[in-house]
């Protein structure tokens, strides 16, 4: 795990947090915020990636359908940097279909959270996925 991410400012962890929906980012930011992260958020796929590469967060929440570049795309190019390759991602979306699903796992996520998002699963698998991932 990043180091700085438990230092700074007494926030345990670094979560991105990418999605198109205003409403999304502040509701994810907010539940977050309210265990310690830091959060950080990025409105598309591309400044979702942008943002994974500078910051290296220790937890990335990613939306599927996003203008400019989707959830997949975002997630095969940050699985593709070497710094990023083992960064937990989890897909946050309402597209729960299986062939949805088994898209978001091929292109390199570890898990997946359905909108509406049940707060208290919602924050089980963020400390889940970052307990593994120090």
């Amino acid at each position: 795990m990043n180091e700085s991410a438990n230092t700074d400012k007494g926030h345990r962890a670094t979560v991105l947090v990418v999605d198109d929906s205003k409403t999304i980012l502040v509701a994810v930011g907010q539940i977050l915020q309210q265990e310690n992260y830091k959060v950080l958020t990025a409105s598309n796929g591309e400044e979702g990636v942008e943002k994974a590469e500078a910051e290296h967060p220790d937890l990335i929440l990613m939306d599927i359908e996003m203008p400019i570049m989707n959830g997949y795309q975002a997630v095969q190019t940050i699985r593709a940097s070497e710094q990023l390759q083992e960064t937990p991602i989890i897909m946050i979306t309402t597209r729960n279909a299986l062939e949805d699903v088994e898209k978001g796992y091929m292109s390199g996520c570890n898990d997946y959270v359905f909108k509406p998002v049940n707060t208290h699963e919602f924050l089980e698998k963020v400390r889940s996925w970052l307990e593994t991932a120090e």
